[in-house]
C-alpha cells in the first residue's frame, strides 16, 4: 500500500507542471471565453456613462447564428475542408510513402523540404503566396498568361481555393511527418516476407503499408479538420489585396472583426465557442466513425 501510495504521488508530480500549464492556458481562457459570451455590455448613447453589464443567456449565440455573415463563414469552411482534407490526407500520404521508398541522403534531403513550409509562419507564408497570386508582378501569373492560360487567383470564385492551396502548401509536411513516422514503426519482416511472397513495390505500398498507417491517417484527418476551422491568417493577409475576401469570410476572422473592429467582444466570444463546438462535433464524429470501422477495421 505504502509503495503505490508513493508511486501515485510521483506520478502527480510529473504530471502536476503539464496540469497547471494546460489549465491556465487552455482551460481558464476558454471558461473565461463561454462565461464572457453569455454577457452584453451596453454603453450610454453619448459616451458619458460608464458601460453596463447584464447577463444575456444565450442572446449572443442566437445573433451569431441570425447574422448572414457568419452563417456564409461557417459554410466557406465547410468548402475549405472539403477541398483540403482530401489534399492534405492524400498528398502526405504519397509524399510519405515515395519518402520511405528513398534511400540514402536523399531521405535527409527530401524530408527537410517536405517539412520546410511548416516551418515558414503562417503570415509569411501568405505574403509569400500574396505576391504569386497578384497580377502584374507574379511570375506565376505572368508565365500563365505566355501560356495561354489567363487566371485571376484573387477572384471572388477562386480565391477560396487560393486559399485552400496555401494551407495545403503549409501542412501537407506536417502531416507527412506524421505518417512517415507510423511508416518506420512497421516491422522490416513484415515487409521482407511480403517481398517473400512474391509482392511488388506497389502491391506491399497498397497493401500492406497503408493498412498498417491507418491510425496516423485518421489522426492526420483530424488534425486537418480542427485545423480548418481555425484558418485565420491566410484570409487575413490575402484580405488587403483580394476584395471579394470580406471582414467575416472565415468565423474566426469574423470574430476578430467584432472583437476589434467592431468592439463587441461578446459577441466575438459567442462565435468562438460556436467554433469551437463545430470543432468538437466534427472531430469527435471522425473518432466515432473510426471505431465503428468506417476507415479502419
Amino acid at each position: 500500500m505504502r509503495r503505490r501510495g508513493r508511486t501515485g504521488w510521483v506520478g502527480a508530480a510529473f504530471v502536476a507542471p503539464f496540469a497547471v500549464l494546460f489549465a491556465a492556458t487552455y482551460l481558464v481562457p476558454v471558461g473565461y471565453a463561454i462565461q464572457f459570451s453569455l454577457f452584453r455590455t451596453r454603453s450610454s448613447g453619448l459616451g458619458l456613462a460608464p458601460p453596463t453589464t447584464h447577463f444575456a443567456w444565450f442572446a449572443n449565440y442566437v445573433d451569431a447564428l441570425q447574422d448572414p455573415g457568419y452563417r456564409d463563414s461557417l459554410g466557406r469552411v465547410v468548402l475549405i475542408l472539403l477541398g483540403f482534407i482530401p489534399a492534405l490526407i492524400a498528398l502526405p500520404v504519397l509524399m510519405a510513402l515515395l519518402l520511405d521508398a528513398t534511400r540514402g541522403r536523399l531521405r535527409s534531403f527530401f524530408r527537410t523540404v517536405y517539412f520546410l513550409p511548416y516551418g515558414v509562419p503562417g503570415v509569411i507564408g501568405s505574403l509569400v503566396w500574396a505576391y504569386l497570386y497578384t497580377p502584374g508582378i507574379s511570375p506565376v501569373v505572368a508565365a500563365l498568361g505566355h501560356a495561354g492560360v489567363h487566371v485571376n487567383f484573387l477572384d471572388s470564385s477562386t480565391v477560396l481555393w487560393s486559399i485552400v492551396n496555401v494551407v495545403t502548401w503549409e501542412f501537407a509536411g506536417y502531416n507527412m511527418l506524421i505518417i512517415y513516422a507510423a511508416l518506420l514503426a512497421i516491422p522490416a519482416d513484415v515487409i521482407e516476407a511480403a517481398r517473400v511472397d512474391g509482392a511488388s513495390e506497389r502491391q506491399i505500398a497498397m497493401r500492406v503499408k497503408l493498412p498498417l498507417v491507418r491510425p496516423a491517417i485518421v489522426l492526420v484527418g483530424v488534425f486537418t479538420a480542427i485545423g480548418g476551422f481555425q484558418i485565420f491568417a491566410e484570409p487575413l493577409v490575402l484580405r488587403t489585396i483580394a476584395p471579394a475576401i470580406t471582414a467575416n469570410y472565415t468565423p474566426n476572422l469574423s470574430a476578430y472583426t467584432e472583437a476589434f473592429a467592431n468592439n463587441n467582444t461578446n459577441l466575438a466570444a459567442a462565435e468562438a465557442v460556436l467554433l469551437a463546438v463545430l470543432a468538437f462535433v466534427l472531430s469527435f464524429g471522425l473518432m466515432r466513425a473510426t471505431r465503428q470501422g468506417a476507415f479502419a477495421r
